[in-house]
């Protein structure tokens, strides 16, 4: 969450997954100041999310691309938007204003999480969480140092 955890970032994938690669493409789709954007497409290139393509020989100019990290969105991505189209979607529309579509058979693609065993789609019911040793360690960490903040 702390790299691609603000809204902001989060439309820059959006348009990246959505074809745009250079700087005033961002910033026509998305309305953000040139100094974020060039903030957040350095965070995000730091994280090994997108990569920087140079485009101009004569000009200093570069495309922005996604990495195999950053195409590993995609999931993250998708559900996102569904949720957003159902959850937050104007009454009065009739079709969320983004669709993705299976370009094979042409029907939109629905969210599901799948067992990697046996392929069965389940849901948060369904799962059972297990923390790893180190994220029991730092959980117990975060909790102790709240339990003292809230003391003093």
């Amino acid at each position: 969450m702390g790299i691609f955890g603000d809204a902001w970032t989060l439309l820059i994938i959006r348009e990246l997954f959505m074809g745009s690669r250079r700087f005033d493409d961002f910033r026509a789709y998305t309305g953000m100041a040139p100094k974020l954007l060039t903030t957040r497409l350095r965070k995000l290139e730091s994280a090994g999310i997108v990569t920087r393509v140079r485009y101009s020989e004569h000009a200093r100019r570069f495309e922005y691309r996604l990495t195999e990290m950053g195409i590993d969105l995609y999931p993250v991505l998708v559900t996102i938007t569904q949720w957003g189209d159902k959850w937050t979607k104007p009454p009065l529309e009739k079709a969320p204003p983004l669709q993705m579509i299976h370009k094979e058979c042409g029907k939109p693609l629905g969210p599901a999480m799948t067992c990697t065993g046996c392929g069965k789609v389940l849901g948060p019911r369904e799962v059972r969480i297990v923390q790893s040793e180190a994220l029991q360690v730092e959980r117990a960490e975060m909790r102790a140092k709240a339990t003292t903040s809230d003391a003093v």
